[in-house]
């Protein structure tokens, strides 16, 4: 008789490693866009495919990549490994980002804002996707300009390396401490 986890609708499972879980991908990944893209040749149409995916370990390592293949999965595979070469590194504020940024590529532009924690990831479409797999859980997004999936993901990263690593360099000035810097100066 087969054991409980061995057992799946009253009927012991097939295939695969027995007893053994699968590991988990070093990164987790999103398809953002996936297009059919034509050649147009001597003898007809040439097809490919054109993979633009995003990946990320959600601990502040992110990359985006684009490829072409002969077949979806060829595509897939190649996007990853590009994205793998165009990884960054974000140095996280918490669950959000120390400062304010924004960033264009193309006609793209992103404005990303720190967000109080529990607000959530208020981002749409390809900002997203990113700010996901990035681990950042609390940010407000706004894409501006181009709707565009790669150009906007790819202004994400740009926003992203512009910040600063060391939130208290940015962190503005509390109210207390502006007063006692009028004090200073009414005193001297």
């Amino acid at each position: 008789m087969a054991t409980n986890e061995q057992m799946k609708g009253g009927r012991p499972r097939r295939g695969g490693a027995r007893g053994q879980r699968r590991e988990r991908p070093e990164y987790d990944q999103k398809m953002l866009n996936l297009a059919r893209v034509t050649r147009v040749v001597k003898g007809g149409r040439r097809f490919r495919f054109r993979a633009t995916l995003v990946i990320g370990n959600r601990k502040g390592k992110v990359g985006v990549g684009v490829a072409k293949g002969s077949d979806v999965s060829d595509a897939i595979q190649k996007a990853f490994q590009a994205a793998k070469k165009n990884m960054i590194t974000v140095d996280l504020a918490g669950s959000s980002i120390a400062h304010d940024v924004t960033a264009k590529y193309g006609s793209a532009k992103v404005l990303l804002k720190p967000a109080t924690k529990g607000r959530g990831l208020i981002a749409g479409g390809a900002v997203r996707a990113v700010m996901d797999l990035l681990g950042a859980k609390d940010i407000i997004a706004k894409s501006l300009g181009s709707s565009n999936n790669l150009n906007v993901a790819q202004a994400t990263l740009l926003a992203l390396q512009k910040l600063r690593t060391k939130p208290e360099e940015v962190a503005p000035k509390s109210v207390e401490a502006k007063a006692e810097e009028k004090k200073a100066e009414v005193i001297a």
